[in-house]
This record gives structure tokens, C-alpha cells and sequence, in this order.
């Protein structure tokens, strides 16, 4: 089963560049892939004594998970760089405190040798506890490092049994560092409660969460995982927005990322040339339950605050993200002096109304991708529509006058004929 998750990794991306009609120049952006850091996967297992179970096609869930991970292996590209990390695999006593520290590194993340990767899997034995929170800090160091798509794997059995670290937050506080790693989930012969807990662990890092009951299951959907690892992605480039529009960082055309607390404002800038224009987007997404009934506003306004233009969208609760864009037109060139024109400061102000439900901690704020492109207008008459309609409205005036004069000879002729028919 797939979550809802955070589209805007993927569909809320896509969407926001949709709904200010943006493409990237060909030109290296921020935030577009360049396609020569090594991508970077670490599959987390759980070892834990629950893995014992013998219900998946008639064999152990831990004989399982060997079988897929061999076959993973083999099937692994030649550029990812893998590893292998387990948690609970060593401690089989009963101190809750050494338990939930139970998480070590099986293979480091690097080129894949498959022998000695697979002779590795070999030695585990379902053991102990199941510290996924522990074991998901411990991947992203894992992880650290290198410009490529970071992914980590997480394939467990059974709810984290180390609260209060809640591993919903950790994944929220591993999305909030802005370092482009994605969580995706896989859950064994799961229980409402674990399916829950996993979906939210992926939903916080705009992964996927899959539940798993046969052997085949496991073994296609971590093949896909880390085949995904390896394709082209754009990972947004960090960037903290201020409190106030002279403080904000200065973006170029690019992919961004951001947290936004409840209740803030953010803001961004943009500087544009004369004969140019701006698009821009903005995407919100819910990474834990919020209450129903929310929107996002973007505005560009002037440095002395007056509005140039925005865009709003509202959400009924049905919905986890949510994308609204603008588009602010080419400013009025002036080379009355000769000089060169200056750019204008466009400054950019994304304010969201969603608010956390009961109980629901508030930090860190919601994720936020903000999509800049700054393009060259449209420049001469035959590229200017009248009243900005573009080249479909001369289109359109020739078709109305084509059916306007053929109207008039078609009405000529039927006159013309029925005279003729008269007068016979």
C-alpha cells in the first residue's frame, strides 16, 4: 500500500511548477540534478525476535528478508553505493536502555562488494528490540556526505519499542536538515499499528510506505527502491527564509526547500531585469495530522511593500499538499540615461493557515518547495498579444473574420439561388 506522502517531492513539485508554467532553461540551475554524485542507499533491517515468525510462504520473515536482500544485491547498478545497517541484531536481554542503542553498521555505504555484503546478511539472527528511531539517526550519518539522491530503506517487523523517541519525529528532523534524503517504508505481515507508524515515518520524508505478506513482495519492491536510487533527481537546495522581506535570502531560477512553522511568514527575493519575468511557485505539505480547512498564500510585493501580485489556494483536510503560483509580468524598461538598467527586487511572501491537530507537536515547521524561474518576457508585436492573450489571439481573430466573410458569400449565394429558382 502506498501513502498519500508528501507530493511535493514528487506530484507537489510537479504540480507547483505546473501551476506557474515554469521550464527550466537548459542552463545549470539550483536544484537540478547534475548527474555525477554517486547515489546513495542504506537498507536498514530489523533483527529484532519478532523476525522469527514463520508466516511468510511458509518460512521465517528473517529467511525472507535474506533471500530478498541476496537477490537485491546481485540486482543492485554498478553506481549506487549501499549499505547495510541493522537494529537489534546484538542485545537478546531485557535493559530497555541497552536495547534501544542496539543499531549497527552490517556493510558500510560505498561501491558494492556482493560477496562480502552477502556473506554478512548470512550471520544475522533475530535477536532483540527494535529501536527504529536509534537506527534511523544512525542511517542518515550513514548517509552523510556527496551531492547525490540519498535513500534510506527501512524494513521492519514491528513498532519501535524505544519511546518517547517517536521515530515519526526523527523522521521529521532528519526531512528538516534539507539534506535530500527520503525515507520509504516496507512493513512485514503488518498491524494497524505498524502500518501507521511506518507511513508516517515515510510521509515526513516524501517516501512510500508498502506492506509486505509474500516472499516475491519484498524482494521486487526493494529491487525498486534502489533502482529508483539511481535515476535523475532534482534535490531543491536549501534555503531559510526570513521574517521580514529586507532580511530574506536572494534566490535565483532554481528548486528550493523550507520549513515553515504554524502561523509564520516567510520570505524570499528575487531580483529581475527589465525585459524579464518572474514565476514563481510554492508547495506546503502536512507531514503529521492537521486540522481540516487550510490554504496557502504567495505574494510578490515591491521592497516598499506595495502588492504586485499573488496566488492563493484553499484545502478541505482531504488533501496533504497544497500548490498555488504567480507570474509577474516584465517590468517597463528605462534607458531614457543610457545606463544599464537596473533589476527590480521582487520580494516573496508564502504564509500558510494550516494548524496542528490536538496533541501534534508544532516543530519543525511543515515542509516547503518554492520553484523560482526568472525568463526573458516577451518582447515585439508579433510575440505581444493584445491585451495579453498571445499569439492565439491573432489566431483567433483570423478564424472569426475567416467565418465572418465565409458567412457573408455563403448568405450571397443562397440569395443568388433562390432568385434563380424564383424566376424559373
Amino acid at each position: 500500500m502506498i501513502t498519500r506522502k508528501r507530493l511535493a517531492a514528487g506530484v507537489g513539485a510537479l504540480l507547483a511548477a505546473l501551476t506557474a508554467g515554469i521550464a527550466f532553461p537548459a542552463g545549470a540551475a539550483a536544484g537540478e540534478p547534475t548527474g555525477q554524485a554517486a547515489p546513495k542507499v542504506d537498507l536498514v533491517l530489523d533483527v529484532s525476535g519478532s523476525m522469527r515468525a514463520r508466516d511468510i510462504d511458509g518460512q521465517s520473515r528473517m529467511a525472507a528478508a535474506k533471500k530478498a536482500f541476496n537477490e537485491v544485491l546481485d540486482a543492485t547498478p554498478e553506481e549506487v553505493e549501499l549499505g547495510i545497517r541493522t537494529l537489534g541484531a546484538d542485545y537478546p536481554g531485557d535493559d530497555r536502555k541497552t536495547g534501544c542503542k542496539d543499531t549497527a553498521q552490517l556493510y558500510p555505504v560505498g561501491p558494492l562488494d556482493r560477496t562480502e555484503a552477502k556473506t554478512a546478511v548470512a550471520t544475522l539472527t533475530p535477536t532483540g528490540w527494535t529501536p527504529i528511531g536509534p537506527a534511523l539517526l544512525k542511517a542518515a550519518d550513514d548517509l552523510d556526505g556527496g551531492d547525490g539522491s540519498k535513500r534510506i530503506v527501512l524494513i521492519s517487523d514491528g513498532e519501535d519499542t524505544c519511546a518517547p523517541l517517536d521515530p515519526c519525529e526523527v523522521a521529521r528532523e532528519i526531512a528538516a536538515k534539507g539534506i535530500g534524503l527520503t525515507i520509504d517504508t516496507l512493513g512485514l505481515v503488518p498491524t494497524a499499528k505498524l502500518s501507521r507508524q511506518l507511513s508516517c515515518i515515510a510521509e515526513a520524508t516524501g517516501g512510500t510506505y508498502t506492506s509486505v505478506e509474500h516472499q516475491d513482495e519484498l524482494t521486487d519492491k526493494v529491487n525498486q527502491l534502489v533502482d529508483r536510487a539511481a535515476d535523475p533527481v532534482v534535490t531543491p537546495v536549501p534555503a531559510e527564509g526570513a521574517s521580514r522581506c529586507v532580511e530574506a535570502p536572494t534566490l535565483k531560477s532554481g528548486l528550493y526547500t523550507d520549513r515553515e512553522e504554524f502561523g509564520q511568514q516567510r520570505w524570499y527575493r528575487v531580483e529581475v531585469l527589465p525585459g524579464q519575468e518572474l514565476r514563481a511557485s510554492v508547495s506546503v505539505a502536512a507531514d503529521r495530522a492537521v486540522n481540516p480547512g487550510y490554504g496557502v498564500l504567495m505574494r510578490a510585493v515591491t521592497v516598499k511593500g506595495r502588492e504586485i501580485v499573488r496566488g492563493e489556494a484553499a484545502g478541505n483536510g482531504r488533501t496533504d499538499v497544497i500548490s498555488t503560483g504567480l507570474r509577474y509580468p516584465e517590468p517597463e524598461r528605462d534607458d531614457t540615461d543610457g545606463d544599464k538598467p537596473a533589476a527590480e527586487t521582487v520580494c516573496l511572501a508564502v504564509t500558510h493557515s494550516f494548524s496542528a491537530a490536538s496533541g501534534v507537536k508544532t516543530t519543525p515547521g511543515l515542509p516547503l518547495e518554492l520553484t523560482v524561474d526568472v525568463v526573458d518576457g516577451p518582447s515585439g508585436a508579433g510575440d505581444v498579444a493584445s491585451f495579453g492573450l498571445g499569439r492565439g489571439w491573432w489566431l483567433l481573430g483570423a478564424l472569426i473574420l475567416t467565418g465572418f466573410l465565409a458567412g457573408l458569400v455563403w448568405g450571397w449565394l443562397s440569395r443568388w439561388r433562390f432568385a434563380v429558382w424564383r424566376t424559373n
